[in-house]
């Protein structure tokens, strides 16, 4: 958190409805950020990688728990692209993971494995599955001694030959410290260790196609970690609508990124609103150093892939790119419509007073539709009170704090249909702090690895729905879903409480929850809080679920107490300590919850005793007892295959 100022299968892993067996085995030693076996123990070939044969370079075995997130049809977003997972690709390279213990390279991975390359001649090599013109791939390299990051390049090859070379940075991770973290590599807590980039390779590759990373040199990293590869085919330009204003051809915005062109486009929205006309974004990187403000405009690109507003001032580092409605004690703004462009920024950093999202303040009976947020500290954090903005179709890619949040007063919105991941706090958030956030909803959602908190939460608010995602691998001080009273603001005494329905329906969580640094011991996947006061009141409804490989507890309840929650066909496979981790009063029921492979014999911790009532309708199994743990002690989790 900070403060203010339908669905496709995709190609990897095991279907989640496959019948799960639990392989339990003690938590894994904790990997430095960067290791694997050197690389003379390996004796790393430098032969093209399409020349090596498949069964010499055959993919790291798939456990039974090794569910990705794009397994599951007919929940989270449909995205344009093909995940490849770079451990079960061809490589001559180290295979790291799996992993989940905090501050190692694979516990921030897709799925906790990855790959690492460190000579020249490694490789990762996928092939594709569908038509491809464009990939983008997630990857770590070290940071610099001066905690200011690195630049390197790796050949990108197609069927064993050099395509192209694209350039890595660690400038955009590598975080330090405590909560908000800094940048000095002295300081303890390493962790943010991944980053992403894109590139269109100027053709279509067909199915078939080989498509390779390669160390071409080791003189800017020493290594190169590659998670995974995302591969899509992008579709022309959208042409300048007619009738649209070109923020460049009628106001002279400079589309090679050379020139500043904050005041071009701005004054072409400006011309827009007040002739009821589109604004028209055309191919170009544009440098952008304040925000643009949006009120009662369309402003729309020829598709993120071509259309790209970046920038920073040079000086004033709370100044960089992003587009605003007005205030809300301005009176925020309506009817705006941003789509088809992306936002780069160049955030490096956690400042919560800086105003640096790539898209903020308030917009009323508004759309968000195909945008991509990348590099900025949050990619919307919406401060109400506003009513009716729609967030669908978008992408949320390498923030430093939260993806999405509605902050104070938003009602009736909702983000839907959008792909989230690698965010440095909540993934997608509602925080109701003084006024009520009413009537919102997150559907059909797809959110991996927020490295800090929760990959969807929301703090108080009235009549929420979140349904029809997959959230997976949090990394720690979180759990896959969070319904709280937690953080300022949030009390009955101004509305803004958990109250009404909070109807958390059809989701499927993933390796969900992780252990917290403060507390030291582990948030469960689906968790409830009533810190500020009690959950008391509402129908807190959890039904229609699965919950697969948590690596804690599946479900948890802590600090004050939580009244009315209701488990409903829920289907727990796989948790690495409890079914149940009960460490607050209250009451819950539920019916048709069938649980196994929990690690534990004990499927609950319980030491509050009578002070938590369960109610049992039929269709139970394997998780309850009426002579719960109370040990003082918290057992160490159990991962298939030690991660």
């Amino acid at each position: 958190m900070e403060e203010p100022p339908g669905r496709r299968l995709l190609a990897r892993g095991t279907s989640a409805a496959l019948s799960l067996l639990l392989t339990a085995a003690g938590t894994a030693a904790a990997l430095e950020p960067g290791g694997a076996a050197p690389a003379q123990e390996r004796a790393a070939s430098a032969v093209s990688p399409s020349a090596v044969s498949p069964s010499a370079v055959s993919p790291s075995a798939v456990s039974p728990f090794d569910v990705s997130p794009f397994d599951v049809e007919g929940r989270g977003a449909d995205v344009p692209f093909v995940e490849h997972e770079a451990e079960d690709a061809a490589t001559n390279g180290s295979p790291i993971g799996p992993d989940r213990v905090y501050g190692t390279l694979p516990s921030e991975a897709s799925g906790r494995r990855a790959v690492t390359l460190d000579a020249v001649g490694e490789y990762v090599e996928f092939t594709l599955t569908e038509p491809a013109n464009a990939m983008t791939f997630r990857y770590s390299i070290p940071d610099s001694a001066a905690g200011t990051g690195r630049d390197a390049s790796m050949d990108l090859l197609v069927d064993g030959s050099v395509h192209q070379s694209v350039e890595v940075t660690s400038k955009y991770g590598w975080y330090y410290g405590g909560y908000p973290f800094n940048n000095n590599p002295g300081d303890t807590n390493p962790h943010h260790f991944y980053d992403e980039t894109r590139t269109l390779f100027g053709e279509t590759l067909a199915a078939g196609t080989t498509v390779g990373l390669r160390v071409s040199s080791t003189a800017d990293s020493p290594t190169f970690t590659i998670d995974l590869a995302d591969f899509e085919l992008v579709a022309a330009p959208v042409a300048r609508p007619e009738g649209a204003i070109d923020v460049v051809a009628d106001f002279g915005a400079d589309p090679t990124g050379a020139g500043n062109s904050t005041a071009a486009i701005q004054a072409a929205v400006d011309a827009g609103r007040a002739q009821g006309r589109e604004v028209y974004l055309p191919e170009g990187t544009f440098n952008v150093t304040e925000h643009i403000v949006v009120d009662q405009v369309t402003l729309r690109g020829a598709g993120p892939w071509y259309s790209v507003l970046t920038g920073r001032d040079p000086v004033d580092r709370a100044k960089a790119v992003g587009v605003y409605g007005k205030w809300a004690a301005d009176g925020g703004s309506r009817n705006v419509t941003l789509r088809d462009f992306a936002i780069i920024g160049d955030i490096r950093e956690r400042v919560d007073e800086h105003q640096v999202n790539a898209i903020g303040g308030a917009m009323s009976d508004s759309v968000i539709d195909n945008i991509w947020m990348q590099h900025t500290k949050c990619g919307a954090w919406m401060d109400g009170p506003m009513d009716n903005l729609t967030i669908r179709d978008s992408r949320i890619l390498d923030q430093t704090a939260d993806g999405v949040n509605f902050h104070i007063g938003v009602t009736d919105s909702t983000v839907t249909n959008t792909f989230v991941r690698n965010t440095g706090d909540d993934a997608l958030a509602m925080w109701a702090e003084r006024v009520p956030n009413v009537g919102n909803s997150f559907t059909f959602n797809t959110v991996v690895l927020p490295i800090l908190a929760n990959n969807i939460v929301t703090y108080g608010g009235r009549d929420i729905t979140i349904a029809d995602n997959v959230v997976s691998d949090t990394v720690t001080n979180g759990g896959g879903l969070h319904v709280a009273n937690r953080y300022p603001g949030v009390d009955s005494g101004q509305g803004t409480a958990v109250s009404g329905t909070i109807d958390v329906t059809r989701n499927t969580l993933i390796r969900a929850g992780n252990n917290d640094f403060n507390w030291q011991f582990g948030v469960g996947a689906i968790w409830f809080s009533g810190l500020n006061e009690p959950i008391d009141g509402a129908t807190v409804q959890v039904t229609d679920s699965e919950v697969l490989d948590s690596s804690y507890a599946a479900i948890h309840v802590i600090e004050g107490a939580v009244n009315g929650l209701r488990f409903e066909d829920i289907r727990i496979e796989g948790a690495g300590t409890y079914a149940l981790q009960i460490q607050a009063p209250g009451t819950a029921s539920f019916e048709n919850v069938v649980a196994s492979g929990i690690a534990q014999d004990n499927p609950i911790h319980n030491c509050v005793g009578d002070g938590f009532r369960i109610t049992q309708g039929t269709g139970n199994s394997g998780w309850y007892t009426d002579q719960p743990a109370c040990t003082g002690l918290w057992p160490d989790p159990q991962w298939p295959g030690g991660g």
